[in-house]
């Protein structure tokens, strides 16, 4: 059975076979998107269903309840609230992660019978930039180009993206498009010199918030150096005396830029020429660029360099914007976002008057809803007093997460959609609704260039567990609205989604697969993966776009767009109000791990996937460290305007002095206080208004401690403790690890705590104790105390779990534990720092490919092969 994996927005197609009971996936060789590739989270999906606490009935207010008493009361709540308020008094909160049959309807309801605009998605936290920068340049919400021009480009850019982590398999294919092409260059921009930046052939630091400025800085050197081109400019742009006037300013010389940027003159000018003098280039940007305060600028910015030089709709020319979910650009298609109807229609009156015509709806919108920041401040406001969440995780993933979590709790009716009741989200709801996950639910997505393909089930829905395009269709029935939803397969709603992408589209919308509008079952459940447009015109589909040199706009012209402010962003500085914050003041980045996905809902629970990142931390430079009189391994503070979070120090060669980074990954349902979401402020791109998750300013101070150490078992640490972070032990029996900190209690306290909790022996270590719990004559939970628990062997701590209590035994096995963990370099085939000192210093081998033939390291996605390159360099024997 062929299917899509459910992370990225690489969309990579997968094979799902079965053997006797067990499932095996491998990658889809005729999928175009990854050609059989796959990285260690796809290769990892059939884990992933091992699901936690899955959530397998409805349940309201905690109680089990029926499906059809759940729906009767959801839709008389609905009726209630929308006839004491309005229909502007509900909202819809959707996810990437929902395939275009799921958003189709929940768009249809909300914004052509309901009559409310206020539905937006995740989507507006990673892409909502990027589609304002396509609509004003482009006319549409349009991405030109496709995976093929990563091997057909001569100049790559990768502009703040770290692709080797968050797009692995597309990474790869750039990495084996530069083996095979070794006069091909990559430039990565990023203030952060990631996995990705250090394989570039240059690699541009820039000071965070200062991408327009380079980019601005680009279009002014084009102009002066002639290397724009000016017959594709005059036949096929318009807005170019505005942007050259604009740009016709000293803070736009290369000089000024780079001392904006913090960068060499040198390295500037370097990319400069390069971009200048390179027809095929390709830029590749993503939240980088997206997640700030002037992204849809920047993301404009970025597209302007490509017009002024006609490297648009060719083959290896274009600007792509690479998407962070599996079906974050289906849902722009559908009109998950609160700014867009459905189809890439806007809020016109022929558009409305279109879609009420199409839809024989009685309430389309007329305008624009919240946005997702906005939306949960209505909430909080008690404007919006029913909220459905639908599979994604905002109590985690928004920002100012303290005030978003007090919005849930205030909300009058707040319904969630969801796999497992252990969603940070999940706990606030009055009604839980028991969703398909993926291998369960069937529908179309679309990836980062334009490709849909089938989202395929090949698992029965455990319990009550129902798709949640059939939960709305219920809903809307129950409304009143049963003509307009007869839905009773995924087929139906495809077919009149593609149907209405070409209801009176005659051209001016690019969006159109109506070609795939009387699909019959047979030939939905079939379909290949293919490329929108899907229409008349183009009926096999359409790899790139704007190769005739014409655009969605009125007069066919792409528009160069002047920025708003094209200068850095300011910060403020590092106080807090008139009263001086303890601490060193940093500037905070945040973004994704390579093994990691969002918050952790659909990943965390997957023990291999937190191996090479088991613990939240916050990333410092060397001096930072220094200067805070920590260790890697030792807990910090971090504090903003917004709150507070705590993480383990660790330190990175790759930032910039007085800069941070934290991973996005971890929640409350992980770690205590470990989400970095509740230190971002809640400041937006004014035309996107998506956040600025990138430049946060904190103040970092070492939290010292009473004590700290490990707890191994079945259960959660059930007692008071300040700080915990937990991870899955996937070889024994789902066994807990939790790391725990406290400042406030003793040791002795502590021990006295847990001593008279149950049977447990204490047996002292040369540094700190070890303490045992029985049960049966066997060991059933373990609390070791270190002052360094980063440096246990948990796996080998974690094997006496359920073992006999042996004096022998337990000393060698706590011995082996104490001796020193291996940091684990590439995830896919589990090979660790020491394996791979071994094969260097022991048997000699001094070359990234004699490792790859011995240890397999490196092999599969290729994202630890720069890891494993400097361990040679630097231990090889000479």
């Amino acid at each position: 059975m062929r299917s899509v994996c459910a992370y990225c927005g690489v969309g990579c197609g997968v094979r799902v076979e079965r053997e006797g009971e067990v499932w095996h996936l491998s990658g889809d060789e005729a999928h175009p998107a990854n050609r059989g590739a796959l990285c260690i989270k796809g290769a990892s999906l059939i884990e992933s269903l091992d699901i936690p606490r899955r959530l397998l009935y409805p349940r309201w207010g905690g109680e089990r309840i029926g499906w059809e008493a759940a729906l009767d009361r959801l839709a008389g709540e609905l009726t209630r609230i929308i006839g004491e308020s309005g229909p502007e008094s509900v909202a819809l909160y959707l996810s990437g992660q929902l395939t275009c049959e799921d958003y189709y309807v929940a768009n249809k309801l909300m914004k052509g019978f309901i009559g409310s605009p206020h539905v937006d998605t995740n989507s507006r936290l990673c892409m909502a930039s990027a589609v304002v920068a396509h609509q004003r340049a482009f006319g549409e919400d349009l991405v030109p180009a496709c995976y093929e021009d990563l091997e057909l480009a001569d100049l790559v850019v990768l502009a703040g993206a770290n692709t080797a982590w968050t797009h692995p398999v597309l990474f790869r294919r750039l990495q084996q498009a530069r083996e095979r092409r070794p006069a091909m260059r990559l430039v990565v921009i990023d203030p952060r010199e990631t996995m990705t930046a250090s394989q570039g052939d240059l690699h541009l630091p820039l000071r965070p918030g200062s991408d327009l400025a380079l980019w601005s800085g680009l279009g002014r050197y084009l102009l002066d150096e002639g290397l724009w081109d000016r017959e594709y400019v005059a036949r096929h742009v318009a807005g170019f005396d505005a942007l050259a006037a604009t740009l016709d300013d000293p803070r736009w010389r290369p000089e000024a830029v780079a001392e904006a940027c913090d960068l060499p003159l040198a390295d500037l000018l370097g990319f400069y020429r390069l971009f200048g003098a390179t027809a095929r280039t390709l830029t590749l940007f993503c939240q980088g660029i997206n997640q700030s305060r002037q992204g849809g600028d920047q993301a404009g910015a970025i597209i302007n360099a490509h017009l002024l030089t006609g490297r648009i709709g060719k083959p290896g020319a274009a600007p792509f914007s690479m998407t962070g979910q599996p079906n974050a650009m289906g849902g722009r298609e559908v009109g998950g976002l609160a700014t867009q109807l459905a189809a890439h229609m806007g809020f016109d009156q022929e558009s409305q008057d279109r879609l009420a015509r199409f839809w024989g709806a009685p309430r389309v919108v007329t305008g624009p809803g919240h946005k997702a920041v906005d939306l949960f401040e209505a909430v909080h406001r008690g404007e919006i007093r029913a909220l459905w969440v639908l599979g994604t995780n905002p109590a985690a993933s928004l920002p100012d997460t303290l005030r978003v979590r007090e919005a849930l709790a205030r909300c009058e009716l707040l319904v969630v959609s969801e796999i497992t009741d252990q969603s940070d989200t999940a706990g606030f709801a009055h009604l839980l609704l028991p969703a398909a996950a993926w291998g369960e639910k069937g529908g179309t997505v679309t990836n980062s260039e334009r490709t849909l393909s089938r989202q395929r089930p090949f698992l029965p829905p455990p319990g009550e567990v129902r798709p949640d395009w059939w939960a709305l269709t219920q809903v809307a029935r129950r409304l009143g609205f049963e003509q307009a939803f007869p839905y009773e397969h995924e087929h139906q709603i495809f077919c009149e989604h593609a149907a209405l992408s070409g209801f009176e589209n005659r051209g001016e919308r690019h969006f159109d697969i109506s070609a795939l509008a009387t699909l019959t079952r047979e030939q939905y459940e079939g379909l290949e993966p293919l490329s929108w447009p899907v229409n008349r015109a183009h009926p096999a589909g359409c790899r790139r776009l704007f190769e005739d040199g014409r655009f969605a706009t009125p007069d066919g012209r792409a528009r160069l767009v002047v920025p708003a402010e094209p200068g850095p962003v300011t910060l403020a500085p590092a106080q807090r109000g008139e009263t001086p914050v303890p601490g060193v003041g940093l500037l905070l980045n945040s973004g994704r791990l390579r093994d990691q996905w969002h918050t952790m809902t659909r990943t965390g629970h997957v023990a291999r996937l937190q191996e090479a990142e088991p613990w939240p931390t916050l990333r410092l430079g060397a001096a930072s460290l220094r200067t805070l009189g920590a260790e890697p391994g030792d807990l910090l503070a971090i504090e903003s305007e917004q709150g507070l979070a705590h993480a383990l120090a660790e330190r990175d060669e790759g930032l910039r002095e007085g800069e941070a980074f934290m991973p996005m990954h971890w929640s409350e349902a992980h770690g205590r206080g470990a989400g970095v979401n509740r230190l971002v402020a809640p400041r937006v791109d004014p035309l996107s208004g998506q956040p600025a998750f990138k430049q946060s300013r904190v103040w970092v101070s070492a939290r010292p401690l009473l004590w700290q150490g490990l707890w191994l078992g079945s259960e959660p640490w059930a007692h008071p403790i300040e700080w915990w972070a937990r991870r899955t032990l996937g070889t024994h029996g789902g066994a807990l690890c939790q790391w725990l900190a406290s400042w406030q209690e003793s040791e002795a306290q502590s021990w006295g705590r847990l001593n008279r909790a149950g049977n447990w022996l204490r047996l002292p270590q040369a540094r700190g104790w070890l303490a045992i719990e029985l049960c049966q004559g066997r060991i059933n939970s373990l609390l070791l105390v270190t002052p360094t628990p980063r440096s246990v062997r948990i796996d080998t701590l974690a094997s006496l779990l359920g073992a006999p209590l042996q004096a022998d035994a337990l000393i060698t096995t706590l011995d082996q534990a104490l001796a020193g963990a291996s940091r684990l370099i590439c995830s896919c085939l589990r090979v660790s720092e020491r394996q791979i000192l071994a094969a260097i210093e022991e048997q000699g081998i001094g070359e990234v490919a004699g490792l790859q033939a011995l240890l397999g390291c490196g092999s599969n996605c290729g994202t630890c092969l720069p890891e494993v390159a400097r361990l040679v360099e630097r231990h090889r024997s000479d």
